[in-house]
């Protein structure tokens, strides 16, 4: 008897029979705390066609830098809706957007400051397990941020959204999973 995964037996591509429900496109209820923003961009393969049916996870800190149900977040002003996980779907052109708030830097390795960030996880059809990653906020702390500084520095501008000039408080940022301008994983 084996138990190891086959080929066929890949994350999706059922992400849209049954699971609409656990759609997230706005991460923060209206009063939460903090700078709204929007995000969007695609996720790309390796040629850089879109795919179509990834689906997106955020986890983020609220605007304090503080995560849900941690100890002193319920301290702060936050609504209890908000939770800093959301779920998006990619449309039939590899597209998503989702609107939050900046996330305030929070503590990291041996107490040093991180970054704003959401950390991501990217799941769809041909993997065995999701792909986790980073989207750094464009911002003065950016380059100091412990995480960051451990990947090389030709490729972390893979992490770090861009800001819509074009559209206020809009950032852009896409996933390329292959290629010249592949995203920065993360092991874990």
């Amino acid at each position: 008897m084996s138990l190891q995964a086959t080929t066929w037996q890949t994350v999706g591509p059922y992400f849209k029979i049954g699971l609409e429900y656990l759609d997230t496109f706005d991460l923060a209820p209206a009063g939460a705390a903090g700078e709204r923003c929007a995000v969007e961009g695609a996720v790309l393969d390796g040629e850089g066609s879109p795919v179509p049916d990834a689906v997106i996870e955020i986890w983020q800190a609220d605007s304090n830098g503080e995560y849900s149900g941690t100890a002193g977040a319920e301290v702060h002003s936050q609504p209890s809706a908000f939770t800093g996980f959301g779920r998006i779907p990619t449309d039939d052109d590899g597209k998503f957007r989702f609107t939050t708030i900046r996330p305030g830097p929070m503590p990291g390795p041996r107490g040093v400051m991180q970054a704003p960030h959401l950390a991501v996880r990217l799941m769809m059809r041909g993997l065995l397990k999701g792909l986790v990653t980073r989207m750094y906020f464009p911002t003065e702390t950016v380059a100091s941020d412990p995480i960051l500084q451990l990947v090389p520095e030709q490729r972390r501008g893979t992490l770090i959204a861009a800001v819509d000039r074009s559209r206020e408080a809009t950032l852009l940022w896409n996933i390329q999973l292959q290629g010249e301008r592949e995203t920065v994983f993360f092991d874990c």
